[in-house]
């Protein structure tokens, strides 16, 4: 009995994802929730499990193109009696039916020229022999594509080996992980995921860059996934929010003092977990801050918890994880969690749903040695706040003059939802909570 397997509702509003790479062939034998694929979503880079057990009998999407919701991606041969499951919008392969009857499309893919893959016309392409398989192109020519497995095409990707340019020394001329581990010139080595600083950008990002032919130094790179995520909300909340941004310059001395402090004893502790906290406790003494404009509705909903925002530089563009209910965790549990969703986000792990549900975000721009900015608010909150660099600069101190630690703060609000005078107290809080970390049960 055959099944197909439906690209499935992954939430918040996403129609349409881009199949990254498969994880199983054609023949392979997958058990029920093994891991079959990776699609990337506007939001996150998600692996698909198999909703049955069985044998894969036809893959219909090749990596790289970009399927609608509800539309087949593979097939599995399965025994008679597997229980059928019913068919629910959001259970993984059950996506509901594509209305508007579009079908998956091919994104052109193009590479750098000295990679360029040879290509013949259909009128004089031959069968594909030796251990290659042939893919029919939108321009109607024949790309000859060498025979590897899932696994082997993963670390070529992670060591930045172009497959195509490999004579497979296996079986009918599959290409062979000793094949990939010696094109990079590493077959005595052991094999690591190289550092982005060390791989070709072209195998850093999961977008190809693709040079110009024609030697006029200009690079394109096809707009998609968080980059074309963000950059439509970046335009929304400009175009819909009106912004105010309002500065202050705070002496953080005993901030840093506090954490060096704390890391002395062993513990995990940032500058940037006492700001965390900071944010949310001022915002219980200025609650405009923490709300959301519904127009629909007509209202303005304020929130009694904090969802914090931690806007996160990732290979794959800008990320805005949250952590849910900030507000009841303490200084130590609340670095732990940025921590975490940095580096989730920055493997490309981040699941969608902890790119939704923010209430309130921070933008740390000081670890790029930024001072300050004006931060665009994170669409369908009320503000963000940006911390710039911590410099070591003389600053008036006791009536005297001495060598202190300065952050500029930088609170950008809709004016829809904060005026000004509300704006100002929230900074006031949090730049007297890291002036003084000590005096913080003067504000309860």
């Amino acid at each position: 009995m055959i099944r197909e397997f439906a690209l499935p509702d992954l939430g918040e509003g996403l129609t349409e994802s881009e199949l990254v790479e498969w994880h199983v062939a054609v023949g392979d034998t997958v058990t029920l929730n093994q891991p079959i694929a990776e699609v990337e979503t506007a939001k996150a880079i998600v692996q698909l499990p198999s909703p049955f057990a069985g044998v894969v009998s036809k893959l219909y999407v090749e990596p790289g193109t970009t399927v609608s919701v509800g539309t087949a991606i593979l097939a599995i041969e399965v025994s008679s009696d597997q229980a059928v499951p019913e068919r629910n919008a959001v259970l993984v392969g059950y996506g509901p039916a594509v209305e508007s009857g579009a079908r998956p499309h091919r994104k052109t893919r193009r590479v750098a020229p000295e990679k360029v893959v040879p290509r013949l016309p259909v009128a004089a392409a031959a069968p594909a022999e030796n251990g290659t398989r042939a893919s029919k192109t939108a321009l109607g020519e024949i790309r000859v594509m060498p025979m590897s497995t899932p696994p082997v095409r993963k670390l070529a990707h992670d060591l930045g080996v172009n497959l195509a340019g490999i004579a497979g020394t296996g079986e009918g001329g599959t290409i062979t992980r000793e094949d990939v581990q010696s094109a990079a010139g590493q077959l005595s080595a052991p094999v690591t995921v190289p550092s982005p600083a060390t791989v070709p950008p072209a195998a850093t990002a999961r977008t190809p860059v693709v040079a110009s032919a024609d030697g006029s130094g200009e690079r394109r790179t096809p707009i998609k996934g968080v980059r074309k995520h963000t950059a439509a909300a970046m335009v929304a909340s400009a175009f819909t929010a009106p912004h105010v941004t309002e500065f202050l310059t705070v002496d953080v001395t005993r901030t840093v003092d506090l954490v060096s402090r704390l890391k002395a004893r062993g513990e995990l502790v940032s500058v940037l977990g006492v700001i965390s906290q900071a944010v949310c406790l001022a915002v219980s003494r200025n609650p405009s801050i923490n709300s959301r404009w519904d127009e629909p509705a007509g209202e303005i909903v304020e929130f009694d918890y904090v969802n914090l925002g931690i806007a996160v530089a990732t290979p794959r563009g800008l990320m805005v994880p949250n952590i849910p209910n900030a507000g009841g965790l303490g200084l130590l549990a609340l670095t732990a969690a940025i921590a975490e969703l940095a580096q989730a986000a920055r493997s490309g792990t981040i699941t969608p749903a902890a790119l939704s549900g923010g209430t309130f975000t921070i933008s740390n721009v000081g670890v790029f040695g930024v001072d300050s900015g004006t931060p665009i608010i994170n669409p369908g909150e009320a503000a963000i706040l940006a911390t710039g660099a911590v410099r070591r600069i003389p600053w008036e101190h006791e009536r005297g003059i001495a060598l202190r630690e300065m952050m500029t703060l930088s609170l950008s609000f809709d004016h829809r939802l904060v005026d000004g005078e509300q704006g100002a107290r929230f900074l006031v809080d949090v730049g007297n909570i890291l002036s003084d970390p000590g005096g913080v049960m003067l504000l309860v």
